[in-house]
């Protein structure tokens, strides 16, 4: 399994207890209009994924990031670094 792969593994799995409509997550998933979450919901997500991860995103990073897809993306790179 590809590094992404596994990312998208554990943060797929992170999103569930979040994902209150079961909506099917995909790269192409958004967090606001697929999965409709408030900022609050946000944040709770964004600690749970930098604890898992032990990354830090900053908050221009979660900007940016509006689908499943950006966020492993922006995961695979912060753990690189």
């Amino acid at each position: 399994m590809s590094d992404r792969a596994a990312i998208f593994e554990t943060v797929t799995g992170l999103i569930q207890p979040f994902n209150k409509k079961g909506v099917a997550l995909s790269d192409a998933t958004t967090f606001q209009h697929d999965l409709e979450w408030d900022s609050l919901t946000v944040m709770d997500f964004v600690a749970a994924i930098e604890d898992e991860f032990d990354i830090i995103i900053t908050m221009n990073m979660q900007a940016e990031i509006e689908t499943v897809g950006q966020l492993v993306d922006a995961v695979q790179k912060l753990k690189a670094a």
